[in-house]
């Protein structure tokens, strides 16, 4: 019972292994892999693992280290699989062997509520995760394994109204609002980097050297005025034309002569 409870208090820290599943599975764009990198490991200890937490370059190698192998797995894109994402034979920290798949998604899921520091929370339906993740296993033991990677990942559970949600009670067939503990929250604000909006500079200064590369291929292409393409015409559009040709015959306004008949020759009868 106490070696349980010890289970329930353990802090989970993230390896390179999870930000690379991050990046893949989020489809970061190759050239903001680094920054993401470098988010990650300003914030340090806290949620880094230490001997990862100390140099950057050898971070950086071997968060790309675990890239490759995860292409290699085939897990990139849309054909990602969460169960690609513990290496073969690995054990899990916080979850029982069943619940493998379980434990690497809410490792995404709370890497991501850390990125995105301005996102309150995110919605999960725990007992429709089962079926997606393909996990078997019964009732009582993937209950106990959602609790369990709360408690290590820092997160806490709202319903759908944004009142607090004991866990202990049981986990419903409804949308929970998953998000990161106040605690954390606080540590994270204590980093006053705002991860989005460098992110957003970044893109900007990334475009307008691209930009700049281009001109100095290519030179500057002079701006061609497209033109609207040629309607074609209809029967309604005939009609009109015809009744135009005939105000330019006749002026509007001119008076209509009728033509009177010929009198007849009648020889001096009348």
């Amino acid at each position: 019972m106490f070696a349980r409870l010890g289970v329930y208090m353990r802090r989970y820290i993230f390896n390179a292994r999870d930000i690379a599943a991050y990046i893949k599975y989020f489809s970061v764009p190759p050239h903001l892999e680094v920054s993401y990198m470098q988010y990650i490991f300003n914030l340090g200890e806290r949620v880094l693992a230490k001997p990862l937490a100390s140099d950057f370059e050898r971070f950086k190698m071997e968060v790309y280290r675990e890239l490759y192998s995860l292409w290699a797995n085939g897990f990139e894109n849309d054909k990602s699989d969460i169960s690609d994402i513990a290496m073969p034979g690995q054990i899990p920290f916080v979850c029982d062997i069943e619940c493998m798949s379980l434990e690497s998604y809410m490792k995404l899921i709370c890497l991501h509520l850390i990125y995105t520091r301005n996102l309150p929370y995110v919605n999960l339906n725990f007992a429709g995760l089962a079926l997606t993740l393909h996990i078997r296993c019964s009732e009582e033991i993937y209950h106990d394994n959602i609790k369990r990677i709360f408690g290590s990942l820092n997160l806490v559970s709202f319903d759908r109204f944004g009142k607090p949600f004991d866990l202990a009670e049981g986990i419903p067939d409804e949308l929970l609002r998953v998000a990161l503990t106040e605690e954390f929250r606080q540590i994270l604000a204590g980093n006053n980097v705002d991860f989005k909006e460098s992110l957003r500079k970044e893109q900007t200064a990334w475009v307008e050297d691209l930009k700049k590369k281009s001109l100095e291929v290519f030179g500057k292409i002079p701006a061609v005025k497209k033109k609207a393409p040629a309607r074609r015409k209809t029967e309604k559009d005939d009609s009109k034309d015809k009744a135009r040709q005939d105000s330019k015959l006749q002026p509007k306004g001119a008076p209509v002569t009728v033509a009177k008949p010929m009198a007849r020759d009648n020889g001096g009868r009348d």
